[in-house]
């Protein structure tokens, strides 16, 4: 089978199943099977099935393969043939200059659309759910395990010194992590938690949080667990709760589901709140002021299932939740509809985002066209 046509029935078998099948990788070289992980990280496996149909020989295959592209203008005489598939070949090109060759040791660069996991300054895995792998620090310590989705710290690793990993998960993902102590961090879409690798002894077990996360808090009297979320700080010693940051959010919210929490801000430190379960605590990025109310918890931690619930919810804010789970830009011309509070019920893990604007045209009447991960609202 020629390289071309094994590369179209690893892709086409993805398309169908949605997953990757490790089994139909076997006879790709590395450079290759770095490609098929860089197209399904990109939800471009369609345009990579287009873009290759115009590639008509292996030769043209290699070149793209072996970076022999000579100087900056001859590789712009080879891209030129493929300009209306401008998308693919841009993500060919950041993956690694059309993926360098097996034998070049310099590094891919990292797609935006991958998990990844900062163990040093320096040093970025890249976390794949559904495989396996040890977590090690930058001095070869074993610091943990990831199994599937989840990163289990170990609690018996001997370092004796506060060291920092981050997780960052992307639009259209979730990834949980257990932490040296036991507590179990759910990390949403577009998130970013930094957190010891080992929480000492004589210290408070302190993390800090950029999106949204829902943390079931081992419980230890002796060791406060704080949540940092910019300004605000959310203080217990056990128990569940979401918290959600986002940087473009004009709120910080905190949902207790069990237990008990302190709040305070760095603005006013005085300003400090008790809540207890099924209480949404809210503190406003301008007025720097704190509100609670009584809330369905449901609406707010249903999403660590896929499910993204909405009441009384303005479009404008139900936007950014569908864009940040379904990994899709949304550009609304509809004031309209941007100021209409709605009510709806989805599965990222069951309804497209077609099927999502369906259901929302159901309820509100509207035009909106989908091309790839842009969707416009007239």
């Amino acid at each position: 089978m020629r390289r071309i046509e094994k590369i179209k029935s690893v892709l086409l078998n993805i398309k169908e199943s949605g997953e990757i099948d490790e089994g139909a990788l076997n006879g790709l070289t590395k450079s290759e099977k770095e490609m098929v992980f860089s197209l399904y990280e990109e939800n471009l496996i369609t345009e990579g099935l287009l873009f290759l149909e115009e590639l008509d020989t292996d030769k043209e295959w290699q070149q793209l393969l072996q970076r022999k592209m000579g100087s900056k203008k001859s590789s712009s005489n080879f891209v030129q043939p493929y300009l209306k598939y401008a998308a693919i070949v841009i993500a060919f090109l950041s993956v690694g200059y059309f993926l360098v060759n097996d034998k070049d040791d310099k590094p891919f660069p990292i797609s935006e659309m991958a998990i990844k996991l900062k163990v040093g300054d320096n040093d970025v895995k890249v976390l794949k759910k559904g495989e396996s792998q040890q977590i090690v620090s930058s001095t070869g310590k074993i610091l943990g395990i990831q199994q599937d989705d989840k990163i289990t710290y170990s609690p018996d690793s001997d370092i004796e010194e506060l060291i920092y990993n981050e997780l960052e998960v992307p639009f259209g993902k979730i990834f949980n992590v257990e932490l040296s102590d036991g507590t179990v961090v759910h990390l949403n879409s577009g998130s970013k938690l930094r957190y010891p690798v080992k929480f000492l002894k004589k210290t408070k077990r302190e993390v800090f949080i950029e999106g949204e996360a829902y943390f079931k808090v081992s419980k230890d009297t002796e060791h406060p667990f704080i949540v940092h979320a910019n300004e605000v700080a959310v203080e217990v010693l056990g128990t569940e709760f979401n918290v959600s940051s986002y940087e473009e959010d004009k709120e910080i919210n905190t949902i207790l589901v069990e237990g008990s929490v302190s709040i305070s801000n760095s603005i006013s430190p005085e300003d400090n709140i008790v809540i207890k379960p099924g209480i949404k605590a809210t503190w406003d990025k301008q007025s720097y002021a704190t509100k609670t109310e009584n809330v369905d918890v449901n609406l707010y931690t249903g999403w660590i299932d896929g499910k993204l619930r909405f009441r009384s919810t303005l479009f404008s804010d139900m936007q950014k939740k569908l864009e940040r789970s379904y990994n899709v830009s949304i550009t609304n011309y509809n004031t309209e509809l941007a100021n209409k509070k709605l009510n709806a019920h989805f599965n990222v893990n069951i309804e497209s985002i077609e099927d999502v604007m369906k259901s929302i045209g159901e309820i509100y009447p509207l035009k909106y066209e989908i091309s790839g991960e842009e969707i416009t609202i007239q």
